[in-house]
């Protein structure tokens, strides 16, 4: 008698805790200021950008890799040389977020890290392409006339992977002793 109960409550346990398990991981959530893009073991990277909400996948095919579209700063800084010469330290404030129609080529040709890989390669070149322009002297008084031709040069670079740059900033600049 013992044994039936026990073997009714095991399969009415395991009636229940089966479909619930399925469902569990069945189910993901995409929190406010995300994106998700769904990568298909057997098709690959989705074309549709998911929004906000809970969504469902085929467990075990389907996987949900979710994205951050909120504006984020990020800071650049590098080491160059100025047209006379001198060692010139600048540091950039980027707010930037990625284009949310373009999620499923960002995670296709950039991966999850896109902005690790892509900011800092960009932000250096183009510091380093503006910066040797000028003088030391003139990075001083043209300041805003640098800033202005930075931020230009860096959001045309960044359109090209598909990053949104909202601001752009030199919150420091820094010269060699001999050319302060």
């Amino acid at each position: 008698m013992a044994d039936a109960a026990l073997r009714k409550l095991t399969f009415g346990l395991l009636a229940t805790a089966i479909p619930l398990a399925a469902i569990q991981v069945s189910l993901y959530n995409v929190d406010g200021g995300e994106r998700a893009v769904i990568f298909s073991r057997f098709t690959g990277v989705q074309s549709k950008v998911i929004g906000e909400g809970t969504h469902l996948l085929v467990p075990f095919v389907q996987k949900p890799y979710i994205f951050d579209i909120r504006t984020r700063p990020s800071t650049i800084t590098t080491d160059t040389g100025s047209k006379d010469l001198q060692t010139v330290k600048i540091q950039l404030r980027v707010l930037h977020h990625p284009e949310e129609k373009s999620l499923p080529s960002i995670f296709k040709n950039l991966g999850p890290d896109y902005v690790e890989r892509v900011l800092p390669a960009i932000g250096n070149e183009v510091m380093k392409a503006v910066v040797a322009q000028y003088k030391v002297e003139e990075l001083i008084t043209k300041r805003e006339a640098v800033s202005h031709q930075i931020r230009v040069a860096l959001t045309k670079r960044a359109s090209e992977f598909h990053l949104v740059l909202d601001d752009i900033s030199i919150v420091d600049l820094q010269f060699t002793r001999h050319a302060s």
